[in-house]
């Protein structure tokens, strides 16, 4: 069932708000066929990494150390493909993002936006309790 133009609306505005609050997690909802493989690949690691875990537990069943060493290093590709494939972003989206905010850009209360590599979850939340003092401060009694 199609949307009506009223809910387009409301959802585009919804969609410039969330970009416009946090562009770096608007970006990474936005999936593409990257984003499918990337998640087929951390998918693909998991299911490696449940291999690995079967191989360690029959090394230690069956006492062969062998297979549990095999098993371990199973485990290691499975949990390190899952990682990847998990954390990887495409480079275009990694620039739209950085393009999207430069962090020069003031903010609602006229201090300059703190941009880090990783967007730090403490800096965030500071961020927004100081925007809600501010906010709640603000209003005359």
């Amino acid at each position: 069932m199609p949307l009506s133009e009223h809910e387009q609306r409301l959802l585009e505005q919804m969609e410039r708000a969330l970009y416009a609050e946090d562009p770096k997690f608007a970006t990474s909802l936005r999936s593409g066929p990257s984003a499918r493989a990337s998640r087929g690949r951390a998918a693909m690691g998991v299911l490696i990494l449940i291999v690995g875990v079967a191989m360690l537990m029959g090394g230690v069943i069956v006492p062969l150390i062998a297979l549990g060493v095999a098993g371990f290093v199973v485990m290691v590709v499975g949990a390190t493909l899952a990682y990847s494939g998990l954390r990887a972003r495409p480079a275009s989206e990694t620039a739209d993002a950085e393009t999207a905010a430069p962090s020069d850009q003031p903010t609602q209360q006229g201090r300059p936006a703190k941009q880090q590599p990783g967007g730090g979850l403490m800096d965030r939340l500071e961020e927004r309790w100081r925007r809600r003092r501010d906010e709640g401060t603000g209003s005359p009694q």
